[in-house]
């Protein structure tokens, strides 16, 4: 397996979902010509991203999705995405789309940031590629676009 998913989260994901992600993985690394790379993706609830956030960041609230790139050039793992299922649902409902479409889109964001790119200081550059991969994947508006349209 390419993408190591630990969901965490109370809220029930079907495990056929969880399969495609590694397919949406595996579809968003050879676009980015990484094909030989893994990465770890958790699931989680407010709470626990929420003390990643402040630890990390130095923000005491909940968000999306954060990316823990490992910068390595001799592993193959990228590094670590979390997602945070609840604040995913959330959005999900308010934008009239599904979980597993939110959840989809926030794992693209969090693979790019893995890959480099970096939307809080390029030119455009991670906007483009994000929105080109979610019309490839037929995904709804893809974050970017929802915070900097």
């Amino acid at each position: 397996m390419r993408v190591d998913i630990d969901n965490q989260s109370k809220i029930p994901l079907d495990s056929a979902f969880l399969e495609s992600l590694e397919s949406l993985f595996l579809g968003v690394l050879e676009n980015l010509e990484l094909q030989h790379k893994t990465c770890e993706l958790l699931l989680v609830d407010n709470t626990t991203i929420q003390a990643l956030n402040a630890e990390f960041r130095g923000i005491d609230t909940p968000t999306d999705v954060l990316s823990f790139p490992l910068e390595s050039e001799f592993s193959p793992l990228l590094g670590s995405i979390v997602i945070s299922v609840e604040y995913a649902q959330k959005a999900a409902t308010e934008l009239k789309h599904s979980l597993e479409n939110e959840i989809a889109l926030l794992f693209i964001h969090g693979i790019l940031h893995l890959a480099g790119f970096n939307h809080e200081t390029d030119n455009g550059e991670q906007r483009e590629k994000e929105a080109e991969l979610v019309e490839h994947f037929h995904l709804p508006t893809s974050l970017i676009v929802r915070t900097q349209g």
